[in-house]
């Protein structure tokens, strides 16, 4: 508020948080608004040399990330959405993945998957680098089987102790009985 005031108007920015060529798709997380003290002209200028680097804030969310987590930061007025799934950026007609929140901060690759409701790409984090990152030499030997907390016994274990819990305490009872009907 402030910033507009003393004539500095917010600067506005697509984040963008990975570019594919090869399919002529970018991972957009939305708009944002650059936190900085730069000038205005001073700060487009950084921003088109992609030399920004400073925070942004991300749409409405009141999150300020940096800029170094997007591959790019374009000003509002150099990307159009045509359709809900293209843009034109760079004179050039791109296919748009949406990147869920989750991913903002993700530092690896993303891929894409259809949106649940069937229209365009959402964006996810692709984990497969992960797998083969991982060192199976200090693990311990056969399988590791997953269970929860209380089926480390067999499951009818509790029935056969309440059997034999009753019984104990009918043949107690019935025992008792006898003893009681003979003093009689």
């Amino acid at each position: 508020m402030f910033k507009t005031l003393f004539g500095r108007k917010p600067i506005r920015v697509w984040i963008i948080k990975q570019v594919d060529m090869s399919q002529r798709l970018i991972h957009l997380c939305g708009q944002g608004t650059l936190t900085t003290d730069l000038k205005p002209r001073e700060a487009l200028n950084q921003l088109r040399g992609r030399r920004y680097q400073g925070g942004v804030r991300m749409g409405d969310t009141g999150w300020v990330l940096h800029a170094r987590l997007f591959e790019g930061l374009v000003p509002e007025e150099e990307l159009s959405i045509t359709f809900p799934d293209r843009a034109l950026w760079l004179e050039r007609s791109w296919r748009i993945a949406s990147v869920p929140q989750h991913c903002w901060t993700w530092e690896g690759q993303l891929k894409t998957i259809p949106a649940t409701d069937g229209e365009g790409l959402v964006s996810q984090e692709d984990v497969r680098f992960l797998r083969q990152r991982i060192d199976t030499s200090g693990a311990p030997p056969g399988r590791a089987i997953f269970r929860p907390m209380n089926a480390l016994e067999a499951p009818e274990k509790d029935i056969r102790d309440a059997i034999e819990r009753a019984q104990r305490h009918r043949q107690a009872f019935t025992h008792h009985e006898q003893h009681h009907t003979e003093d009689t």
